[in-house]
């Protein structure tokens, strides 16, 4: 349970702006709502997106609840990552387009290393306290040190995936395009090594903004190679 050390942004709970009874009710209309879209989604996309839709909604709440919470027990990051990666690209893709195409596979997978880069971002900053309060979540168990490489891999990660469809020559150059999002990269490595605690709140933000672009750079850059943009 968070406590009044916590350094991250407000948590209604925590603040007592909200009981857990309201929290609940408010968690259980967001998920009706979810089930209502996912209605339409399976109608679309078949008995595939009801299975994800399933695992989707039992690792949400597994994630920080139930007799072993995901994000506490050191599997943040695979989940988020299969989840924010793999899963959301994929079945977005496989809405649209009826099937997987190699080219979601492969998108996929920098999406899914900067979305765990945002988390390993939050639970460096939050490591102290996570500890203090029994979560073992990979900071916690990797120390601060191994913390920060974990970060520096997974944005080198997230960058070698276009590098790697160019040179397997499926690709033109175009899809080197997130490479321009590189100049956002030096701050936040620079922060996390100098910073720790509530300053770290930017540096969230600023790799939540890195994922954006690099998203969109991403997509752009597939668009112009597949129009033969050359």
């Amino acid at each position: 349970m968070d406590t009044k050390e916590r350094t991250g942004p407000l948590r209604v709970t925590q603040a007592g702006l909200l009981t857990p009874r309201q929290v609940l009710a408010g968690m259980w209309t967001v998920f009706t709502l979810a089930f209502f879209i996912g209605i339409y989604l399976i109608w679309m996309g078949g008995w595939p997106i009801l299975v994800v839709g399933v695992l989707s909604i039992i690792t949400a709440i597994a994630y920080t609840g139930g007799p072993f919470p995901l994000g506490y027990h050191g599997l943040g990051e695979v989940f988020v990552f299969i989840f924010f990666g793999p899963v959301a690209v994929c079945g977005t893709y496989y809405v649209q387009a009826g099937f997987i195409g190699a080219s979601a596979w492969w998108a996929s997978i920098p999406m899914g290393f900067l979305v765990s880069a945002i988390l390993v971002v939050n639970n460096l900053r939050d490591l102290e306290t996570d500890k203090k309060g029994g979560k073992r979540t990979l900071a916690v168990r990797l120390g601060p040190a191994g913390t920060r490489w974990e970060y520096s891999f997974f944005l080198t990660a997230a960058l070698t995936v276009p590098l790697i469809m160019w040179l397997s020559g499926g690709h033109s150059a175009w899809i080197l395009l997130p490479w321009i999002s590189l100049f956002l990269i030096p701050p936040l490595v620079r922060d996390l090594q100098t910073k720790k605690g509530v300053p770290l709140n930017n540096t969230l933000a600023g790799t939540a903004r890195l994922s954006l672009v690099f998203g969109v750079l991403f997509s752009i850059g597939y668009l112009l190679d597949k129009m033969k943009y050359f």
